[in-house]
């Protein structure tokens, strides 16, 4: 039975798997947002602290004292400009995943990400444009992506036709790169300058409102929504169940809709702390709630190895893995274990994280634990200190965390004894050989 299961998932999810993992435009979206991660970071922890960690005494204060001004500030300078920075960032990892010179397809790419996105007039004596920081964050997200993988594909494709600009061999490098992206540079800012031009003309008006109308609305009602985090969670535990970073794969795609609806969360909590918060599936939420040590949620694996190991090797395993696990960083366990083919720990690895959704979900969503307000928790924070970060200094999100570690330790416990004895008495007749 063993065998038919793991043969049926290496034959039918293993290529999937590969295909989408080795994905360049998957890859380029994954790699591109992470690079804007030390600025959503530095954001949500000034915007913690401007909403005084939910202390209205020391909120005041901060307000009286002219502070909160300046952490507000510090807030947009940093995390209002995640699709600013996603659309250079994409650009430049998709281009050197194609060898072509990253640097100028990512300056293309922010160009043209100007160039799409509408200027707001401001008032007074002298009227200036501007852009609006909403366009600048998550909600210019989409746009974003889609600007620069097309803005990038069509470098890449007057790059490797050779349709560029060639300089001497004397020229300096960056300097003959200038030049050759001048062909299709000039390409691409006429193509967008088009679009722009032409949604104009639409009740769309530009390609932000058409992608949150087409795109932006069905999958953030589908990433928002329980059934959605499920179907993800599943998917990610079986890809790493074959050795595939499931995290990875699933991110690729769900990271701008849960990073999109984590922004509509903060821009609630940065107007009334107080308020109750549109989403509750959230980058946040399936990080620290969902996934408590990693893919699988296995810390409860952690946690129940050392309740229950009686062999030499998991009372030796479970001293190198527990640190790593205790930040989240769970290879240590896929591959120690292993979680990985091992089909002893499939049923808890795959329904553990699907539990912890739906209880996180239910318990957010009647009100007994406060959803996440959008801030950005590094993913290496260990539980009980995220849950309360995440939550906005909220003391019910740690006290879920410590439910839901209690519970997966619980779940994975009976598995773990099952694989525990088994080594056990493997090493027992090792000695036994040994001896005689």
């Amino acid at each position: 039975m063993n065998d038919k299961v793991t043969h049926f998932l290496e034959k039918y999810l293993q290529p999937i798997g590969v295909k989408l993992a080795a994905n360049k435009p998957l890859n380029a979206i994954r790699d591109g947002i992470a690079l804007s991660m030390p600025l959503v970071i530095v954001g949500s922890m000034a915007l913690l602290i401007a909403n005084g960690f939910s202390i209205e005494p020391f909120k005041n204060w901060l307000i009286d004292t002219g502070f909160f001004d300046w952490l507000v500030k510090i807030v947009n300078s940093s995390f209002g400009l995640i699709g600013l920075v996603a659309s250079f960032g994409i650009a430049y990892r998709y281009a050197e995943s194609h060898g072509t010179d990253a640097l100028s397809a990512g300056i293309l790419s922010l160009a043209s990400f100007f160039l799409v996105t509408p200027d707001l007039l401001s008032a007074g004596k002298e009227p200036q444009t501007g852009i609006a920081y909403s366009f600048l964050g998550a909600g210019g997200l989409f746009a974003a992506i889609l600007v620069a993988l097309i803005s990038t594909a069509i470098f890449n494709w007057f790059v490797k036709h050779n349709i560029r600009i060639k300089m001497p061999a004397g020229v300096p490098p960056a300097v003959s790169n200038s030049f050759a992206a001048l062909i299709p540079g000039f390409v691409i800012l006429i193509f967008w300058g088009l679009v722009y031009a032409g949604l104009q003309m639409t009740p769309f008006e530009n390609i932000h409102q058409v992608l949150q109308v087409l795109l932006g609305k069905p999958l953030g009602a589908f990433g928002g929504s329980l059934i959605g985090a499920i179907v993800v969670t599943i998917l990610t535990s079986l890809l790493w169940f074959i050795g595939i970073h499931g995290g990875n794969i699933t991110g690729a795609i769900m990271s701008p809709i849960w990073l999109a609806l984590m922004a509509e969360n903060l821009k609630v909590y940065q107007s009334n702390p107080g308020a109750v918060m549109p989403h509750i599936v959230t980058q946040p939420f399936m990080d620290f709630f969902v996934y408590l040590g990693g893919g699988g949620a296995t810390l409860g694996l952690v946690c129940a190895m050392w309740i229950a190991a009686k062999s030499t090797r998991y009372k030796t395993l479970e001293k190198l893995i527990t640190p790593p696990g205790l930040f989240n960083i769970n290879e240590p366990t896929m591959f120690g274990v292993p979680v990985v083919l091992n089909v002893s720990l499939i049923i808890p690895f795959v329904f553990v994280p699907v539990i912890n959704a739906i209880i996180a979900y239910v318990a957010m969503s009647t009100g007994l634990v406060h959803a996440t307000v959008g801030v950005v928790v590094p993913w290496v924070t260990p539980p009980i200190i995220s849950g309360f970060l995440a939550t906005g200094s909220h003391i019910s999100g740690a006290v879920l965390q410590i439910g839901l570690l209690v519970l997966d330790t619980l779940l994975y416990l009976p598995f773990m004894k099952t694989i525990d004895r088994i080594e056990l008495a493997e090493e027992q007749k090792i000695a036994q050989k040994e001896v005689a």
